[in-house]
């Protein structure tokens, strides 16, 4: 009789444990989905922004190959100082200015030295801040190429941590403040801009085209009668390779600006995927057409150009439009790329085509292709921002590399040219033992 009460006890007692718990409510249940996937926002957000870090290493390689080995040192060094300088200014004042609250539409006032966190607050501003670090870092290593083979390393120390504190957070905060504090006044336009053809590429390939024209040509760019002579770069496989880390990378910077682990990354990832395709093949194409010979160089351009020229309407076009825009891109990139060279603006590695006039072609883009419909407010607003971008950009990196080159001075000289700037402002090779010329 005792066994029996005790297995009768061992039965109800957990039964009635259970009956005291409270029962799984629509509420309770829609609670716990909403943590899960804030959880997954999170993670989405920080793997895609290491994505875009990894970006940096692409950068590096793709403009050390594109350029002389006696000057690969200093394209390293460059685009070190790129994400460490650009990490802690942007930390100190461009987020602020980028994201803070604003009543102006102008520029953001708050959350300087990342003050708007808090040990008790919402970490979500951590996660939106590492992402964002990695764009501003993006913009700035931009120029580097640009300038490659004969700045001060100084004076580009100077330009680097001016951009991520003020060039590119003011003009991101007109188009993209709302995504955190601030109203910017092209969003309030309706600008397109959904990871940054204008707001990162545009604004780095603008201020690279100032720097270019502030330092003139390397010395051999250009013969006695003005033609232009190529100067090869000395590693292409190491170039080509840069250029597959940044395709891989753009599936973090394009994706990832949705900051949200949902299912409307599938069609930006293909859209990023076409166009950077499409632009390779009709970057080869039209190389292949002007030169005779499918050319190398032209045809990895072109990938960069079709992922550049996607980035801003890659949530918004669907993928036969990206195929389109990718296309236009490339033949956009050689047309370039062989233009400046003509009117004597030395970009050793395309970096104005590619990020400045892809940039501005794909925000245009955006709008032109747009799935929700295309209106004249549509296009004039996009080119409003690809004006505003130019100006702002342009502007203000022609005025400081002007007093960079009246202060400090911004270029090499003509013998520390010759030996290499690698030897000039470091003191070391790139190869051991490697004779350059």
């Amino acid at each position: 009789m005792f066994k029996k009460i005790l297995l009768l006890a061992l039965i109800l007692v957990p039964s009635l444990a259970l009956a005291e718990d409270a029962p799984p409510t629509i509420a309770s249940n829609a609670d716990a989905i909403a943590l899960v996937q804030e959880h997954a926002n999170y993670l989405w957000t920080l793997i895609a922004a290491a994505l875009v870090f990894f970006m940096q290493a692409g950068f590096a390689m793709v403009e050390s190959g594109f350029t002389r080995a006696k000057s690969a040192v200093n394209i390293m060094m460059k685009n070190l100082m790129d994400f460490s300088m650009g990490s802690i200014f942007f930390w100190a004042i461009g987020f602020g200015l980028m994201f803070g609250t604003t009543n102006t539409g102008w520029f953001g006032t708050t959350d300087f030295f990342l003050s708007g966190w808090t040990p008790d607050g919402d970490p979500w501003i951590l996660a939106f801040w590492m992402f964002q670090c990695v764009f501003a870092a993006t913009a700035a290593t931009i120029v580097s190429g640009a300038v490659a083979e004969r700045v001060k390393f100084n004076g580009y120390l100077i330009y680097s941590a001016v951009l991520c504190a003020f060039i590119y957070p003011i003009f991101g905060s007109w188009a993209w403040g709302s995504l955190l504090n601030g109203n910017g006044w092209l969003e309030g336009l309706g600008f397109i801009d959904f990871a940054g053809s204008t707001v990162v590429h545009s604004i780095g390939g603008w201020a690279a085209l100032a720097g270019a024209m502030v330092l003139g040509p390397r010395i051999g760019k250009y013969g006695p009668k003005g033609e232009v002579r190529a100067i090869p770069g000395h590693n292409i496989p190491m170039a080509a390779i840069g250029v597959f880390i940044l395709w891989l990378g753009w599936f973090g910077f394009n994706p990832g600006s949705t900051t949200t682990a949902d299912k409307s990354i599938a069609m930006i990832f293909v859209n990023t995927n076409l166009s950077a395709a499409a632009g390779a093949v009709a970057a080869m194409f039209t190389s292949w057409f002007i030169f005779k010979k499918p050319d190398i160089g032209m045809s990895l351009n072109g990938a960069l150009a079709g992922l550049v020229g996607i980035t801003a309407g890659c949530a918004n076009v669907s993928p036969s439009s990206s195929l389109v825009i990718g296309l236009i891109s490339g033949v956009l990139v050689v047309l370039s790329v062989m233009l400046i060279d003509r009117v004597h603006i030395d970009d050793p590695v395309g970096a104005v085509s590619v990020h400045g006039v892809c940039g501005a072609w794909g925000t245009l883009a955006a709008g032109l292709f747009n799935m929700e419909g295309v209106t004249a407010k549509i296009i004039t607003t996009q080119v409003i921002g690809i004006g505003a971008a130019f100006i702002w950009s342009f502007g203000c990196a022609y005025i400081l590399f002007k007093l960079i080159h009246l202060t400090i001075g911004l270029r090499i000289s003509e013998e520390e040219e010759l030996i290499g700037v690698d030897i000039a402002e470091h003191g070391a090779h790139a190869y051991n033992d490697f004779v350059t010329k």
